[in-house]
């Protein structure tokens, strides 16, 4: 974790780079709905709220991990369907708007939700991600929030065994033929952390 800095939001200038980081972490899970790449950054450029989110920078400032989240006041990437439509035409935009409600999971009370967390291909193995996880712990307890919740796909052992040593614990799963068939992953495990 040598010259690495850890912030609340997003540099100015690094919106692209955090929907580019988001893409690369999440484009296989929302690849089948949201292809074009090109247009899926645009629409990810556009809804990203710097606010929901902390971020990883290395000694040049350049962004190396964001971790999103999200509360009842908004989340890292939202939008809506005027924001599918302005990236995906109206026709794209609708379709992609119904797709994307089969992902959307309500926040329990006193839970903050992780939105999305991402390291560069390059940063990987530095104890990025693990930071970026305790400083969002850390931040939603400051903000009176009684646990971290996330969900991660079965099939992404990596992740799981990360969550699994931060001290996340198995809740639930989740599992939709639709999903399996839209955004080609069948099922998701439902994790939680107390703070």
């Amino acid at each position: 974790m040598n010259d690495i800095t850890y912030h609340h939001g997003l540099g100015p200038d690094q919106r692209a780079r955090a929907a580019q980081l988001y893409w690369q972490a999440f484009g296989g899970k929302l690849g089948r709905v949201m292809r074009p790449q090109t247009r899926a950054l645009d629409f990810i450029t556009r809804v990203i709220a710097p606010q929901f989110a902390l971020s990883a920078r290395n000694a040049r400032g350049e962004l190396v991990g964001v971790i999103g989240f999200r509360t009842p006041f908004g989340s890292f990437v939202g939008g809506g369907p005027r924001d599918l439509r302005a990236s995906y035409g109206r026709m794209g935009g609708l379709w992609r708007a119904g797709c994307l409600r089969a992902l959307a999971q309500d926040l329990e009370p006193g839970t903050m939700m992780v939105d999305g967390l991402a390291v560069c291909p390059e940063a990987r193995g530095q104890g990025i991600g693990t930071e970026l996880i305790e400083s969002l712990s850390s931040y939603a307890q400051s903000q009176g929030y009684s646990a971290l919740c996330l969900e991660v796909v079965a099939e992404n052992m990596r992740a799981r065994a990360l969550y699994d040593r931060l001290g996340f614990v198995a809740t639930g799963q989740r599992h939709s033929i639709f999903t399996r068939l839209a955004f080609d992953f069948h099922r998701v495990h439902e994790m939680r952390r107390a703070l």
